[in-house]
């Protein structure tokens, strides 16, 4: 059995496709169910089933996972302003780690004694590619993103003795809501001394077309391939440029960063 966060849209409902089709039985994930329409339909006649099930992370008591949970994908998250951080407010900062991280966490928590008591299984975090490089304006993002791969290093070492293997994707440019969304100028270039910065991120963003991973399928095969790969690494990508990113990451952090 199979828990997917996050399953109404974008990556989260391509994977649980993906491994209801691979022959999982699926519960898809999400606040307002009804966004799940048509989601048995795209698996009728597979190797597997799915299913939809109301859950918001951040409220503890809509989690219910069952009981013979072998794979939990967390990949539920949410992405506020593009601001520099003397200028991001507070509250999206709780806002975001209230869903990116403090949600994972419960739903983890509660997951790993029923992998431990099925034997094992695996753990999958949906981070981002934005970690391997020093993105302007995404602070509150990327930090609850780090927040999540630091806690996913240590998790793999407290749980592999109980045959739970954690993975982390570290996805690039894949069409979804997100990404959409992200196609604007950064609140950031209302800032006075941030204008260029601001412009030179609109510009990037604008010419990601080429990169773009159109569907999301593509991306949810290779997060099905990492999640079977009992001999992989912990990181992994989906797609073409963020496989550069990690690559140019593992071969010299420090130059990612500008040598700091």
């Amino acid at each position: 059995m199979a828990v997917v966060t996050g399953a109404s849209r974008g990556i989260g409902r391509a994977v649980a496709v993906d491994l209801a089709r691979a022959g999982f039985d699926v519960v898809a994930t999400m606040r307002d169910p009804a966004a799940g329409a048509g989601l048995e339909a795209e698996v009728a006649g597979g190797a597997g089933s799915i299913s939809v099930a109301p859950l918001d992370v951040t409220r503890p008591e809509t989690i219910r996972l069952p009981a013979d949970l072998r794979v939990l994908v967390n990949n539920a998250g949410t992405e506020r302003d593009y601001l520099p951080v003397e200028t991001a407010p507070l509250e999206q900062w709780r806002d975001v780690f209230e869903t990116n991280v403090f949600g994972l966490v419960e739903v983890t928590r509660r997951a790993i004694p029923l992998l431990r008591a099925n034997g094992g299984g695996v753990i999958c975090n949906v981070t981002s590619s934005s970690l391997l490089a020093p993105v302007p304006f995404y602070s509150v993002y990327r930090a609850s993103k780090a927040a999540v791969q630091a806690l996913g290093e240590s998790l793999a070492s407290e749980v592999a003795p109980f045959g739970i293997r954690v993975v982390e994707i570290l996805p690039g440019p894949v069409q979804s809501d997100m990404l959409s969304a992200s196609a604007r100028m950064p609140e950031g270039h209302a800032v006075p001394g941030y204008e260029a910065i601001a412009e030179a991120m609109y510009e990037g963003r604008m010419g990601l077309g080429p990169d773009v991973i159109t569907a999301a399928d593509v991306a949810a095969a290779a997060i099905r391939d990492a999640i079977l790969d009992d001999g992989g690494p912990l990181r992994r990508t989906c797609d073409p440029l963020g496989g550069q990113l990690l690559g140019m990451w593992r071969a010299d952090p420090d130059a990612m960063f500008g040598g700091h």
